[in-house]
């Protein structure tokens, strides 16, 4: 009987881990049919998070735009740029800070990524008073609540990565990675190819 028990308390433990892990960390990858760019989607306990690879050239239109100096306009292009969308899908309140997130590249060495606010000094001192797009430094939010910007991680195009992140919920700190990740291409192909 003593056997029974615990055999049938194992079986559960492992039905009720592996069920946890499931709905813990959803993430789903959409390539786009048109461009062929990456969409990651993360759904981890509450909190969602979503990157989309951006095109150098899409970088580049979009800081020349707002009057960025030719050498701010390529270094900002030279980073791997992603459209990121945050919300909060749990019933708690959520709270973010970019300076708690990682990038993490294949020999395991750990990175910061890099914030806002030194976007912005560095941009202050190249005499720009831009502020927008990039995703706040941090956020509160309460139950549906969302925010986007731009995320900067600074590595080769053709180098996947994991990016680590953190949030809390009603103050619970909370980890998610997500692997083998990449940066967008210098070019879409059909662009290569009308530059050749």
């Amino acid at each position: 009987m003593k056997n029974n028990v615990s055999v049938y308390l194992l079986v559960m433990s492992m039905i009720v881990l592996t069920a946890t892990e499931s709905i813990a960390s959803e993430v789903k990858v959409h390539k786009n049919d048109t461009t062929g760019l990456l969409t990651w989607t993360v759904n981890d306990e509450g909190f969602q998070i979503e990157l989309i690879q951006l095109l150098p050239d899409f970088i580049r239109a979009i800081y020349a735009k707002h009057g960025f100096p030719k050498d701010e306009i390529e270094r900002a292009a030279s980073y791997c740029v992603f459209g990121t969308i945050l919300k909060n899908t749990s019933s708690q309140q959520l709270s973010y800070r970019v300076a708690d997130w990682r990038y993490k590249t294949s020999d395991g060495q750990q990175y910061p990524v890099k914030t806002k606010t030194q976007w912005l000094e560095e941009w202050r001192k190249a005499g720009v008073a831009f502020s927008w797009t990039l995703l706040p430094d941090a956020g509160e939010f309460s139950v549906g609540d969302w925010q986007q910007g731009f995320t900067t991680i600074k590595l080769p195009r053709d180098e996947e990565f994991d990016i680590i992140f953190k949030w809390q919920l009603d103050g619970i700190e909370h980890t998610g990675v997500l692997e083998k990740i990449s940066c967008a291409p210098e070019s879409l192909p059909e662009m290569q190819q009308l530059n050749q």
